[in-house]
């Protein structure tokens, strides 16, 4: 969720191009930087972490006399999060501002330093500027230019470039990742974002562009190189922009999490193989145990990865609640590595268990979506969730990158140690290339839950149920609806019904079971059959018809358990939504709770 914005006009560039950057650091970052033109000459200010570090910098050494800008805020994809490897991103005589990924770069790289060009950073991004300059030093014309870089590039795209060949334009594109184009509201001025709440205030007729349109400004003119767009007007409330149109914050990071799982995966799967920056090999070595410590949400998350470092890196691994792991005088040895698991990277008792796994001289691993945070200074390596920031209370994008990052990491293990096949490795990097396809929300499966949200308004509560990784994910749902909803809700495994809580079975209990086509379908169908036979109310979430249910939500046919894990994912946090909603509750702010728990 990388931020872009750009200005050409008569006003302060600088401080336009800040006060954009700022309006998007909801959506997460670890570095920034701007680039700003006057006549032939461009000054280039980056800083890692918060803005404040960047408007230091700018303020000790900016003018006020530029005439065009462009800015960044980068979540790490291609290199790790470096002043080098910020954008903007510099050729000879351009620079550029890039979100998304260029599928095809290393191809295009290696060709250019072969031409010799000479690249600085180990960013994706960079080829843009060299090609671009590589282009106009054939034909002269920094149009053609831009026009030949974009038909040359391949994957998601969407750019802001300026030159000192053609000072007085900023050349755009967008491709795959949301671009907006704005007429400023004074004479000869344009300016850009990724998103609206940078352009309110200071624009009212704006295109969102479409997906192969671009064009250029040329002293604040916009010209389009194709027709495929229309004017819009802007909306006037920077939370509405920030919501980007959603009801909710909650709303919006549910819709968004296809995106940001994209982002998380970004220049970390191969074709053959998962590659981690953050980490070295030899974090594994002498490895034989892995201890995953965590609260709440991001439990959740590491029970689920639980079962797969089980099953595909075949090393023993068990899960701790963080308040209970910290006070039971645990077993701690030198051959487990331990992995602590935070949203905020602040969280207070999963915190205080890595410092005590660092003192017991353990090898540790953070997965957090909060770089410089207090765990992520304290263990031995990171690894970003890129999520972006996460204004529901409630997590719901935290837990699917979560999710994804201990993935990607359990292959990385099973390649590291030699524990599977090349056939398996593939085939789990294609499923997981698939993950954001299932998180996209499909509007009949929201309707939905917007239908079901009436029937379960009253009762003595729900059991949400299910095998395997879909237990955790069983938990992870009764949560979400505890949190927002003020309902109770007990997260089970299927087969434990019969061990007591069946007890509780009749009308006013509604059992939400997860019943996955791909993992124990025929058993968790018998203990559903069960829980039917005591009159329980039963809303099943599955892509194969049961008879028995009262209520059903249909999900896709996929050939992995764990693309059904996050469409379903997906249906349990829009269905606790949609009951908050009808009971009137404050979605984005349930009460009682708090989004960075920093005390015991």
């Amino acid at each position: 969720m990388c931020g872009i914005v750009g200005y050409v006009g008569k006003n302060d560039t600088t401080k336009i191009l800040l006060e954009g950057l700022k309006e998007l650091e909801y959506r997460g970052y670890d570095s920034a930087g701007i680039a700003v033109l006057n006549n032939d000459k461009i000054d280039v200010f980056k800083a890692l972490g918060k803005l404040h570090n960047l408007e230091e910098k700018v303020s000790s050494s900016a003018t006020s006399d530029y005439i065009l800008g462009i800015g960044h805020t980068r979540w790490a994809t291609h290199g790790k999060p470096t002043e080098l490897n910020a954008h903007p991103h510099l050729g000879e005589y351009s620079y550029v501002v890039h979100n998304g990924i260029i599928e095809n770069y290393k191809e295009l790289k290696d060709e250019l330093i072969n031409k010799g060009h000479k690249f600085v950073s180990q960013t994706d991004t960079e080829v843009i500027v060299h090609l671009f300059e590589n282009y106009n030093n054939d034909l002269n014309d920094t149009t053609k230019a831009f026009e030949a870089t974009i038909a040359k590039l391949e994957g998601a795209f969407s750019i802001l470039l300026i030159t000192k060949a053609d000072p007085s334009k900023i050349f755009f594109f967008k491709h795959g990742s949301p671009l907006i184009v704005a007429r400023g509201k004074e004479e000869n001025e344009a300016l850009f974002s990724s998103s609206d709440a940078p352009l309110i205030g200071l624009a009212s007729d704006v295109v969102y562009l479409e997906d192969g349109v671009g064009g250029v400004v040329t002293n604040g003119n916009i010209e389009f190189f194709t027709d495929d767009y229309s004017w819009s007007t802007l909306p006037t409330s920077k939370q509405f922009a920030q919501k980007d149109g959603f009801r909710f914050f909650m709303e919006k990071e549910i819709y968004e999490q296809s995106d940001v799982v994209s982002d998380c995966m970004l220049g970390r799967i191969q074709d053959e193989e998962i590659l981690f920056d953050e980490i070295n090999e030899s974090l594994i070595d002498g490895i034989n145990e892995i201890k995953i410590c965590a609260c709440g949400t991001s439990y959740h998350a590491g029970l689920t990865a639980s079962y797969l470092f089980e099953r595909l890196s075949k090393v023993k691994c068990n899960v701790e609640i963080a308040s209970e792991f910290r006070y039971k005088d645990p077993l701690l040895t030198k051959d487990t590595l331990f992995i602590v698991i935070s949203q905020s990277g602040e969280t207070a008792d999963t915190l205080e268990a890595l410092k005590m796994a660092k003192n017991a001289g353990l090898k540790s691993i953070v997965v957090c979506n909060v770089d410089n945070s207090s765990m992520t200074r304290t263990a031995d390596a990171t690894i970003l969730t890129r999520a972006g920031i996460e204004k529901g209370v409630a997590s719901t994008k935290a837990f699917s990158t979560q999710t994804v990052v201990l993935w990607m990491l359990a292959l990385y293990f099973a390649k590291a140690k030699k524990v599977i096949t090349s056939e398996k490795l593939e085939s789990e990097i294609h499923a997981l290339r698939e993950v954001p396809q299932s998180l996209i929300i499909d509007d009949k499966m929201h309707e939905k839950t917007k239908r079901l949200s009436k029937r379960y308004l009253h009762g003595h509560g729900f059991f949400f149920i299910g095998r395997d990784v879909f237990f955790p994910l069983a938990l992870e749902g009764a949560l979400k609806l505890k949190e927002i909803s003020y309902l109770h809700a007990e997260g089970y495994p299927a087969g434990e019904m019969k061990h007591g809580p069946i007890a509780l079975a009749d009308p006013e209990l509604f059992t939400i079971a997860l019943m996955p086509q791909n993992l124990l379908y025929d058993k968790i169908k018998s203990n559903v059959e069960e829980l039917s036979a005591r009159d329980s109310t039963i809303c099943s979430i599955s892509p194969l018809d049961f008879e028995l249910s009262d209520d059903f939500i249909k999900t896709k046919k996929t050939d992995h358990y764990m693309l059904e894990f996050f469409e379903m994912l997906v249906a349990l946090q829009l269905l606790s939504m949609e009951i908050s909603v009808r009971l009137g509750n404050d979605v984005d702010m349930p009460r009682n709770l708090a989004k960075s728990v920093t005390v015991e």
